[in-house]
Order: C-alpha cells, then structure tokens, then sequence
C-alpha cells in the first residue's frame, strides 16, 4: 500500500542554541525566516484533520506524530497540551497513534514530564558527545557550552522511564568514536541514532584524508563498540544494515530501497519533501502544497516525492550496477544533489557507506549469517 504513516509537524520555527550544522537554520535554504514562529491552532487542527482524512482513505490503523522543530518545547506546555488534545479528537479513528518529540532537552521542566506521561509522548534527544566534543556544534546563542543542561534535561526525563527513548548524534570526524558511543550509552537510552552530516556534490563533506571513507572507518568503530559489549540499546544504522543485509526492511529513509512513508507539514501548514533538502539548494524541499488546499494523496503523487520514493529506476546509472544497492539504496537523498543534475549521482558517502557495509557484512559472516536470511 502507498501510503504516509509518519507525519513529521512542524510545531515550532525557531531555536533556543544555534548548532552551526542546523540544516533548518545554517543552512543555503533560508525559509525559516519567512515562515510562522510555531503553528497556529487553526493549522494545527487542519493538519489533523489531513492526516485522518489520509488514514481513513488507506484503511491505516497505525501512524507516527512526530513533533519537530526547530526547538518543539519552546511551544509552551499548554499549546503542546491543546495540540496533542486536537490530534487525539482528530484521529480517534485510528487505533494506534504514537507521539514522538525531538528536543535538544535544555528546557525540559517537571511540567513538560507530566504532559509527555499523561499524553505517551517518546522524547529523543539531540547530543553529539561529552563535553567538548558535544559543545563543537551545539552550542547557544551566546556561543556557550549547552551539554550540562543537556545532561540535566536527560536525567530529568530518565526519572520517568516511559519517556526517554533514544539520543541521535551528529558525527565530527574529529570526535573519538567508541568514547562517544559508551558516553551516550551511559545514559540507557533505547536507541541510539548517528547522523553524517549533511553534505552535497556542490558542498562535500568535511575530510581530513580526502582519500579515505572516514566516515566509514568511524562507524565502523562505533559498530564494534556496541556489538563488542553486552548493550541493550538498539545503534539504528548497524540494525537497519544487518537487516537489509538479511533481506529484512529497514527502519530509516537513508538506507535500502523501500520508499519513504514520511510527510513532513510546516509550521505555515505546507507540505515538505525530505526537510533535509533544505541543505542542498534553496527551494529543494518545498512542494507549493498545503493542508488547507491539498490532500495528502497529492502530495503522493507530487513529482518530488515520487522521485524521493523511486527506488532503483531513481537512481544513477553507476548505484543500479552496485552489489549493495539493495542495502545503501544508493544514499540518503540529500546527498546525492549536484546542482547540474539534480539527485541523479552517488552519494557523496559513497565510499563510506561501501566501507561500513562490507564491515558490517563481514561481521554477519563471520557470525553465520548470508545476505538473504540464509543461515550457514
């Protein structure tokens, strides 16, 4: 069934700390500036009102409500309250609805803890490391450390277990990998997500040896870390690859071939490609929709999204004849832009991904398994 079931809001178009890799904020596509600080209560409303119109056309009885940002607790607690309230009404329908946050958790309070267990909201947090490797990127707007109040928040939401769910890292290359793997596993999540940065053909990543998959090698580390220990948190991007590599879908739009169940709603109430488009060209992530005008089947048959969620013929000519396309999916969208010729390129992690998946595949191996869950 071609369908969304995860809708990413919009809830809130500004930021309390400035992280200078911010693809909302510090990055070519600018529109944040133009667009409503946070999300009125009428497009809000409206908003759910599309999203069940979508779930009651696709006989969908599972979604995801992620509440995104900007900073999304900058809304305040009593218009996250309304909201919440306004989404439960709207989808009552549909039997199984999960609310998800993702926070820099520096304004977490025992109010906010109370709201996100009344209401089953799953928080994750943004942080990049200890310290001094945390505070590369995240820092406030005065330029000062934000990791201590980033810890507090994190204790706080631990002292309710329900709630804490997962931490996601930006990687530095410069940052000690298994010291920042064990760091964030320090503190139980359930899940732990790295991200590479974003980059483009026009605008490549930060490289120390050119002609290295650094990126590669450095989750390979953190692979070895966390299946080298008896951890019991899940490290997203080494699942996904097992799985895929075992012929089992993935969880996330960056890897494998599955076409993206994700629809992204702005704080003005327009429909988004991959929100992360906005770091490869200005305009790259609009789709000129909106919930007042548009329903949610439009923007499925959007020329943007239909090229996001294209599979193989999507891709370029060099990824189709790869061995682990069925596992890389050529690369995560934004990092296939050339401002030539749009997405139709590998990704500028190309070498990287090619290194992490032969080192993942060469644990499973080693561990009995094939690729194509056919065990030795």
């Amino acid at each position: 069934m071609r369908a969304f079931s995860t809708f990413i809001l919009k809830v809130v178009n500004r930021c309390n700390i400035d992280c200078d890799y911010c693809y909302v904020f510090n990055s070519v596509d600018q529109s944040w500036r133009t667009l409503p600080p946070r999300l009125s209560p009428a497009t809000a409303r409206r908003a759910a009102e599309r999203i069940a119109e979508h779930a009651r056309t696709h006989g969908i009885d599972s979604i995801d409500i992620v509440l995104h940002g900007g900073e999304p607790l900058l809304a305040g607690v009593e218009f996250t309250r309304d909201l919440l309230l306004v989404l439960r009404e709207a989808l009552a329908e549909v039997s199984a609805i999960r609310f998800e946050l993702q926070t820099n958790a520096t304004l977490v309070s025992p109010e906010w803890l109370d709201l996100f267990e009344a209401f089953d909201v799953e928080i994750s947090v943004s942080l990049d490391g200890p310290g001094l490797m945390n505070d590369r990127h995240r820092l406030d707007k005065r330029g000062a450390s934000t990791t201590r109040a980033v810890e507090r928040g994190i204790r706080l939401l631990k002292s309710r277990p329900a709630v804490f769910r997962g931490l996601l890292a930006v990687v530095d290359l410069r940052n000690e990998p298994v010291a920042v793997h064990d760091y964030l596993a320090s503190f139980e999540p359930d899940v732990i997500d790295f991200n590479i940065p974003h980059a483009t053909h026009d605008q490549p990543p930060v490289r120390f040896v050119p002609t290295m998959p650094e990126y590669g090698v450095w989750l390979s580390r953190v692979f070895d870390a966390w299946v080298g220990h008896d951890h019991q948190h899940v490290v997203r991007f080494a699942e996904d690859i097992m799985a895929l590599s075992c012929g089992v879908k993935g969880s996330v739009e960056s890897l494998g071939l599955a076409p993206s169940r994700i629809a992204v709603i702005e704080s003005d109430g327009t429909f988004e490609s991959t929100d992360t488009l906005r770091a490869t060209a200005d305009g790259q992530s609009k789709l000129g929709l909106d919930v007042f005008r548009n329903s949610l089947d439009e923007v499925l048959d959007h020329p943007s999204i239909v090229l996001r969620d294209g599979g193989l013929e999507s891709l370029s000519e060099e990824c189709r004849r790869c061995s682990l396309v069925e596992v890389c999916g050529g690369g995560y969208l934004p990092h296939r832009f050339r401002s030539s010729n749009g997405y139709r390129n590998p990704s500028v992690y190309c070498a990287d991904l090619t290194y992490l998946i032969g080192h993942v595949q060469r644990h499973l191996d080693a561990a009995g398994w094939e690729v194509g869950l056919r065990r030795k």
